[in-house]
């Protein structure tokens, strides 16, 4: 995904009312962003630390720019920079994926001839973020049907997609804040699984510095564990990391997900 226009890069003053960023442009202007992350954002709202922003020519939004990228310090130990970007805008996090699965990035996610997002299923009143589906075309007729029936068969695939930012010894950590919402869509994709559905959690990692993904539960026991029902029930848990530039960001490489 390439941001455009081009990102404008300033400096964090400080993150506030968890959806509010003041920033210092290179300018040596002072304004104020959007952010659009719910999470703690731990390690990643440093005062001080390199930002980047887009912009909305929307002149109906009270907040004409939105938090996009942070550069923290890495936890790879490599021997280049030292830092690493982190994408934090929960919102970009669905087209990221989208965008991986139909270039064929994500071989898991292959197969399916359609893709629709935020559709409404489950029965606690949930949006997935992406449904694949692949209608089955004419299959043959039994002896009292016509000799081929055309059934409006679909195999589908139920993908919910969380952003992951929180890393700690080249490990991403999910959630970084108590979650019940997230707790709630464990739940949802368990039952499309019982139901004999195929329901994908898919972690979507905006850094390069780690190797692993696990539960953090240390900040969320009852999101770990239902997580791990979950996988043991038949939902695939997915983790891929990415690239990133203030030009854009793009779904790279698949990494475990750990759950001993």
């Amino acid at each position: 995904m390439k941001f455009s226009p081009p990102l404008i890069s300033g400096r964090l003053i400080r993150r506030y009312k968890r959806f509010l960023a003041d920033v210092e442009l290179s300018s040596g202007e002072v304004i104020t962003a959007h952010t659009a992350n719910t999470g703690a954002m731990t390690g990643c709202s440093e005062p001080g630390s390199p930002v980047w922003l887009s912009r909305s020519n929307n002149v109906k939004r009270k907040y004409a720019h939105t938090w996009e990228l942070v550069q923290v310090s890495s936890d790879s130990g490599g021997a280049d920079s030292g830092s690493t970007l982190v994408g934090i805008n929960t919102l970009l996090s669905n087209q990221l994926v989208r965008e991986a699965i139909e270039q064929g990035v994500i071989d898991e996610l292959q197969g399916y001839g359609n893709l629709r997002a935020e559709v409404k299923y489950g029965e606690e009143n949930s949006r997935i973020d992406l449904l694949l589906s692949n209608a089955v075309a004419a299959v043959p007729g039994g002896a009292n049907c016509d000799e081929h029936v055309s059934l409006a068969l679909d195999a589908k695939c139920y993908v919910e997609v969380k952003n992951v930012t929180l890393v700690e010894s080249h490990t991403a950590l999910f959630p970084d804040a108590v979650t019940k919402r997230g707790s709630k869509h464990l739940r949802e994709l368990t039952q499309v699984v019982k139901q004999g559905g195929r329901a994908v959690i898919f972690y979507c990692v905006p850094r390069d510095d780690v190797f692993e993904m696990k539960p953090a539960d240390a900040i969320d026991e009852e999101y770990g564990q239902l997580l791990r029902s979950a996988v043991k029930a038949g939902v695939e848990a997915l983790a891929y990391t990415a690239e990133l530039s203030p030009d854009e960001i793009v779904l790279r490489k698949k990494i475990p997900v750990i759950l001993a």
